[in-house]
């Protein structure tokens, strides 16, 4: 199964955008499935304050676990990870014009009345999910071209 259905299948399960899309990557970054689920439990909905994006911030952990600093002081990798995190949030951005939870879904998760309103709207099963493809898929061309 590809990554992006992987992600997807884990979002269709519940699990939020963050959880979702960190958990698709587990293999490739050396973490287990409960590692990942955990890890991104408090990002969805960005962070439940329409903040950045669960989606984004999953992807963003993800490339961090795979290439960010493991050392204090290893100052060349904090680097090439901070160059990445821009990549990523630039490109998610180009391509869907925010990387703000509120103003992709053009409402605000961390209200209960919006987060009906996104739910009656069918946000969380129409555009949600091709945000966290969008997300995967960026930072799959990172890692590939890394």
């Amino acid at each position: 199964m590809k990554r992006t259905e992987i992600a997807k299948d884990y979002f269709s399960k519940k699990c939020h955008c963050s959880q979702a899309v960190l958990a698709s990557f587990a293999d490739e970054i050396g973490i287990t499935e409960e590692m990942a689920l955990k890890a991104g439990s408090c990002f969805g909905g960005g962070m439940r304050k329409g903040e950045v994006c669960g989606a984004c911030t999953g992807a963003l952990m993800a490339l961090g676990l795979k290439y960010g600093m493991s050392t204090v002081g290893d100052l060349e990798k904090q680097q090439i990870a901070d160059n990445y995190a821009k990549q990523f949030l630039n490109e998610f951005s180009k391509q869907n014009g925010s990387y703000l939870c509120r103003e992709l879904l053009k409402c605000d998760l961390s209200s209960d009345e919006e987060r009906q309103y996104a739910r009656e709207h069918g946000l969380f099963s129409t555009l949600c999910p091709r945000l966290i493809e969008s997300a995967v898929l960026i930072a799959e061309q990172i890692i590939n071209e890394a």
